[in-house]
């Protein structure tokens, strides 16, 4: 079948040029790219992965992460081990 039908995306010039790095390494172009994720939105009637909405436990996380609230530092892989000892 003839690809007749055009789409039109805005992305931050940053995003495009990571994911098209990405993808060039892969051995895909943009559009070959595009035609794969759209493939595999029919054949999964949906995205073809997870999308959620992060429970306030995992929000409270990400937000201790974020602004590194609450974080332990170890001086390293030895240190960790024997805070964590039973």
């Amino acid at each position: 079948m003839a690809k007749t039908a055009t789409i039109r995306a805005r992305l931050e010039p940053d995003l495009k040029q990571d994911a098209e790095r990405i993808l060039s390494t892969l051995g895909l172009s943009p559009t070959a790219a595009i035609t794969l994720f759209y493939r595999q939105v029919t054949l999964q009637h949906g995205l073809p992965f997870p999308v959620r909405i992060p429970n306030a436990e995992t929000r409270e996380a990400l937000r201790q992460a974020v602004e590194m609230d609450g974080l332990t530092e170890y001086g390293g892989l030895d240190d960790l081990k024997a805070a964590h000892a039973d």
